[in-house]
């Protein structure tokens, strides 16, 4: 089963239209006593009404911080968030405490990595849905149990009668993650933010996951933005991958051209990193070296350290160069096709 596309209804109706969203030179700085972490280094990007944009790369890139900004999650006295982020043309950066309450779980929504964790443990998963339903569509205690069994069952969550009564620690991690994706979307939000929704589930549930998702979001015609380290997972949801290296995108395009034809030596290195789609018998190769230290960015380019095709040229930072109309890669090799 391919999930690389959305359906042709949902593109044609799209072209032409706004994105729903727009982030204009992102930038993420946490505020430390003795020093300044700069985690996302001014990130711009749109995503068009049901679109799936994957943001990839390793541990550390600012790929989680980058949609935590985007629900302004992050600790408001630690953290200094400059640069634009519009939701339906709504400045999320200036939104007062009701304004986000309603914003989110209702317009935008989002999906943690460990739902042990998101979850509270001392209410079943029943009172937390009902709750959020409530809260947003304004539904009775009895409407808002009906709807909370529909989206269970929506998940396809086995016995959903009876699963409304368990409590987090009573469901296994896979029927955890289907309760945090029905919590989501209970509230028809337009934008769902997934934060790497599948790396603590085996590879069987993690198939079954990514699939119910993915058909979720045809049938919801949701605006997804997608965060993995895998490369395996990010061809299978999304329609245009951002590869993001030390808090910056490095490369972004069409899913098929970023894979097939990665331009980026990070790219490449991510890439020739995976066994998906590597030959047989071949070995992988490792890139070399450790993710930068973002509390001391180089001047230049901060993949050089870690890449073989360095040169003194390196130590001024890349432009971007739009190789293709959608396609850009942050290197001094690339050059306009």
């Amino acid at each position: 089963m391919s999930v690389a596309t959305i359906p042709k209804e949902c593109t044609a109706a799209n072209e032409g239209a706004k994105p729903l969203v727009r982030v204009n030179n992102l930038t993420v700085r946490f505020i430390t006593r003795d020093r300044t972490i700069d985690a996302v280094n001014g990130v711009s990007f749109t995503v068009d009404a049901g679109e799936v944009l994957c943001i990839l790369g390793e541990s550390g890139s600012g790929k989680s911080v980058t949609l935590r900004a985007m629900m302004r999650l992050l600790p408001p006295h630690l953290t200094k968030i400059s640069g634009e982020i519009t939701v339906d043309d709504e400045d999320i950066l200036s939104l007062g405490a009701p304004a986000l309450s309603d914003l989110r779980g209702g317009e935008v929504a989002m999906i943690f990595q460990e739902p042990m964790t998101s979850f509270d443990p001392v209410f079943t998963i029943g009172n937390q849905i009902i709750e959020t339903v409530k809260r947003h569509d304004g539904l009775s205690e009895s409407d808002a149990r009906k709807r909370a069994l529909e989206l269970l069952e929506m998940v396809q969550i086995p016995s959903p009668a009876r699963r409304l009564d368990n409590y987090p620690h009573e469901m296994s991690g896979g029927m955890r993650q289907r309760a945090m994706i029905a919590l989501a979307l209970s509230c028809r939000p337009r934008l769902l933010l997934a934060d790497e929704p599948t790396t603590a589930l085996d590879a069987t549930v993690q198939i079954q996951i990514l699939q119910l998702l993915h058909r979720l979001q045809r049938e919801l015609g949701m605006a997804v933005l997608f965060v993995t380290h895998d490369v395996g997972v990010a061809v299978e949801i999304s329609d245009r991958i951002a590869v993001m290296y030390a808090g910056r995108f490095v490369e972004t395009g069409p899913v098929r051209a970023v894979i097939r034809e990665p331009q980026h030596p990070y790219t490449q290195g991510l890439l020739a990193s995976t066994v998906n789609g590597a030959m047989r018998g071949k070995r992988l190769e490792a890139i070399p070296g450790s993710p930068v230290n973002l509390a001391a960015l180089p001047p230049g380019c901060a993949f050089a350290p870690r890449c073989r095709h360095a040169e003194p040229a390196c130590a001024v930072p890349p432009p971007e160069t739009w190789i293709e109309p959608t396609r850009m890669v942050r290197c001094i090799r690339a050059t306009p096709k």
